[in-house]
C-alpha cells in the first residue's frame, strides 16, 4: 500500500508563498487522483485542490484554492506538489495529502483511502 508523507509547511506572512509536497504519490501507473485537504482547528476537514492522471491529467480546486494555488504532478520526484500564493491567515490549518484509485476528482474526504499525517501551514504577521 502507497505511504504518503507530506513537508514544505511552516509559518509565514499574509500574501506569501509555499510549496508543499506529498511524496510517494506521483509515480504511479495506475489511473489515480491525489488530493490535497486542510482542516483548520475545530473544523472539518475541507478539500483544497486534486489532481488525476490516466491517459489525460486533471485538476480540480476549491473556490478558495483557485487563481491562487496549483496542483501539479513531479513522476521524477514522485510527488504531488501544491504551490500556494497570495496566503491569508484563514488558509491557516494542516495540510493533508491523500489518494483514491480512479480519475475522478472526488472533493469528499471520504472518498480517499490512503492520507498522509499532515504538515502545518501558518498564515500570521
Amino acid at each position: 500500500q502507497v505511504q504518503l508523507e507530506e513537508s514544505g509547511g511552516g509559518l509565514v506572512q499574509p500574501g506569501g508563498s509555499l510549496r508543499l509536497s506529498c511524496a510517494g504519490s506521483g509515480r504511479s501507473s495506475r489511473a489515480v487522483v491525489v488530493a490535497w485537504f486542510r482542516q483548520a482547528p475545530g473544523k472539518e476537514r475541507e478539500f483544497v485542490a486534486a489532481i488525476s492522471w490516466g491517459g489525460t491529467t486533471n485538476t480540480r480546486y476549491s473556490d478558495s484554492a483557485i487563481d491562487r494555488f496549483t496542483i501539479s504532478r513531479d513522476n521524477a520526484r514522485d510527488t504531488v506538489d501544491l504551490q500556494m500564493g497570495s496566503l491569508k491567515p484563514e488558509d491557516t490549518a494542516v495540510y493533508y495529502c491523500a489518494v483514491r484509485n480512479g480519475v475522478v476528482l472526488q472533493t469528499s474526504p471520504t472518498a480517499y483511502v490512503v492520507w498522509g499525517q499532515g504538515t502545518q501551514v501558518t498564515v500570521s504577521s
